[in-house]
């Protein structure tokens, strides 16, 4: 039996990210370690983030976390599905969230760059950001050209 694997790399301008694809005649014990590695390799850019629920601390996937905010003077983390609240500051969630993935947009919100749906530059002067579950933030005013860098450069 051949241990070997067969790995090929195709680069694609259509992929932002890398997608995996395993082909094999059945799931074996070195499919799964496979599996693991990629997983384990994939985290590792995206540490997870502690959250709290009903006195519940849940540990959530950078993957998942839509934005970041604050609500009523509480800093509060919002995923497709839930809102948690947060125990560090906007700021220091800024250090930890990965930068190729989340931006800051105001003194008070930071987002998931992979969970907009599209910017709004039709307002005179402002940014607004709508996110792929439907809800709409705004860019302030003192990031506004920073965001505006941003795009150009997701234009070249």
């Amino acid at each position: 039996m051949n241990n070997m694997i067969d790995i090929d790399v195709v680069l694609d301008e259509d992929y932002i990210e890398p997608k995996v694809t395993i082909q094999t005649r059945e799931k074996t014990r070195q499919v799964e370690h496979i599996i693991q590695a990629i997983d384990y390799a994939s985290d590792r850019d995206f540490p997870v983030v502690m959250a709290y629920a009903d006195d519940k601390a849940i540990l959530v996937s950078q993957r998942d976390v839509v934005r970041v905010f604050t609500h009523n003077k509480r800093v509060m983390l919002q995923t497709e599905e839930e809102v948690y609240l947060m125990k560090k500051s906007v700021s220091a969630l800024e250090q930890i969230l990965n930068p190729e993935r989340f931006v800051r947009i105001s003194q008070s919100e930071i987002i998931n760059l992979y969970k907009v749906k599209c910017f709004d530059l039709t307002t005179r002067g402002s940014v607004g950001v709508e996110f792929e579950d439907g809800n709409k933030s705004w860019v302030s005013r003192n990031r506004l050209h920073a965001i505006r860098e941003l795009l150009r450069k997701y234009r070249r």
